[in-house]
C-alpha cells in the first residue's frame, strides 16, 4: 500500500476518532433496559407492529433501514427526518431533495408502532428509539442478524432541510469521497462496507443510475465496469423511467428479498446497480473487506450489527437535550 493512500487511511481514522463531538457521552447513558420500568413491553409492541406492516408491504424493510440511516446521519438519530412538510410552516429534513424518495411505507410502520405505545406507555418511547428498534426487527425478519439496541434517545426539536445536503452520500460518489464523509460520522471504512450490505435488499429508482446505462462515453454505451447483459437488461427496463420516474430495480437481483451476503459476491461480477456500490469495489482499502464480507456470510452479520450499533449511537441526544416527541411527523 503506498504512502500517500496510508497516511490517507490514517487521516480517516484520526478523524473518525475525533467525530460527533460530546456523543460518545451521550450514548453512553443508553441501555437496554431503559425502558425496563417505564415500558416493559416496548420492544415486543414493536416488533408485532412492524412485522405486520412488512407482512402487509414487504418494501418496508428495506425502506426503514433507509429511513434510520437517513436520520441518523443529519444531526444524528433523532427522529429528525420523520417530521412531515405537511405539519410544518419550514422545509423540515423530509423535504431536501435526497429524502424525496423515502418510502411511505417506512414513516407509516414508525408512526404505527408510536400510535400502539402512546396507547401502553404514553408519553414514554421517543420516536428516535422506534425507528432504531424497528430497523433491528424487520433486518432479522429479513434472515438478517438480530442485536441488542441500546435505548434512551431523545427526539429533535427542531428540523430543518437545510442540515440535510453534504451529510448523506450521493449515489455517484467515490469510495475514497464517502470515506470521508463517513469518517466525519466516526464510522470506518470497514464499518462504512458493512453498512453498504444493507443494499442486499430494496431497491433503487432508475434515475439514480441512468447515467451509467445510457448516453455513457463507451464504445457499448454504458459503464464498463457493469456487466454487459446486466447493462443491457437494464437499458431495457429502465427505458421508459424518464416518463415513469417510479420505475426502479432491485439493488441484489440475485435474492432481492434476503439479508444475506449476496450484494458483496454481486460487486466483482459487475451486478452492483449503483457507482457508488461498484465504487467499493474499485478501491483498494474498501475491496478487502467486500471481498471478506462475499466470502463470510458469519463475518458480514457480525460487522453488520456492530455498524448498525454504533450508527444509532451518532449524535444522539438525552435528557434535557431534547424531547419525546407525542407524534412522530409533529414538532411538539
Amino acid at each position: 500500500m503506498g504512502t500517500p493512500l496510508r497516511r490517507f487511511l490514517f487521516s480517516l481514522a484520526l478523524l473518525a476518532a475525533a467525530a460527533v463531538p460530546g456523543a460518545g457521552a451521550a450514548a453512553a447513558r443508553l441501555s437496554t433496559s431503559y425502558y425496563s420500568r417505564s415500558c416493559p413491553r416496548v420492544e415486543q409492541i414493536v416488533s408485532d407492529v412492524v412485522a405486520a406492516k412488512q407482512q402487509a408491504n414487504p418494501s418496508t424493510a428495506a425502506g426503514t433501514l433507509r429511513l434510520f440511516f437517513h436520520d441518523c446521519f443529519v444531526s444524528g438519530c433523532d427522529a429528525s427526518v420523520l417530521v412531515s412538510p405537511l405539519s410544518s410552516d419550514r422545509s423540515p429534513e423530509r423535504s431536501a431533495e435526497i429524502n424525496l424518495s423515502l418510502p411511505g411505507d417506512a414513516f407509516d410502520a414508525v408512526s404505527r408502532a408510536k400510535t400502539a405505545l402512546e396507547a401502553a406507555c404514553p408519553g414514554t418511547v421517543s420516536c428516535a428509539d422506534i425507528l432504531a428498534l424497528a430497523a433491528r426487527d424487520l433486518v432479522a425478519i429479513l434472515g438478517g442478524p438480530r442485536f441488542p439496541v441500546h435505548l434512551g434517545r431523545r427526539d429533535s426539536r427542531r428540523s430543518d432541510a437545510r442540515d440535510v445536503e453534504g451529510n448523506l452520500p450521493r449515489t455517484n460518489m467515490s469510495a475514497r469521497a464517502m470515506s470521508v464523509l463517513f469518517a466525519r460520522k466516526g464510522i470506518t471504512p470497514q464499518e462504512m462496507v458493512a453498512l453498504a450490505g444493507a443494499h442486499t435488499v430494496g431497491f433503487s429508482h432508475c434515475s439514480e443510475f441512468a447515467h451509467r446505462v445510457y448516453g455513457y462515453k463507451s464504445p457499448d454505451g454504458h459503464d464498463p465496469a457493469l456487466n454487459p447483459s446486466f447493462a443491457r437488461a437494464l437499458q431495457s427496463s429502465c427505458a421508459g423511467y424518464e416518463r415513469d420516474p417510479t420505475i426502479s430495480i432491485f439493488n441484489d437481483i440475485v435474492t432481492p428479498r434476503d439479508f444475506d451476503e449476496l450484494y458483496f459476491k454481486n460487486l466483482p461480477r459487475g451486478l452492483g446497480l449503483l457507482a457508488s456500490d461498484a465504487a467499493l469495489w474499485e478501491y483498494p482499502p474498501t475491496r478487502v473487506f467486500v471481498q471478506r464480507y462475499a466470502d463470510n456470510r458469519t463475518a458480514f452479520f457480525e460487522d453488520f450489527a456492530a455498524a448498525m450499533q454504533k450508527l444509532g449511537n451518532v449524535g444522539v441526544k438525552t435528557g434535557r437535550q431534547g424531547a419525546v416527541r407525542r407524534q412522530c411527523d409533529v414538532l411538539d
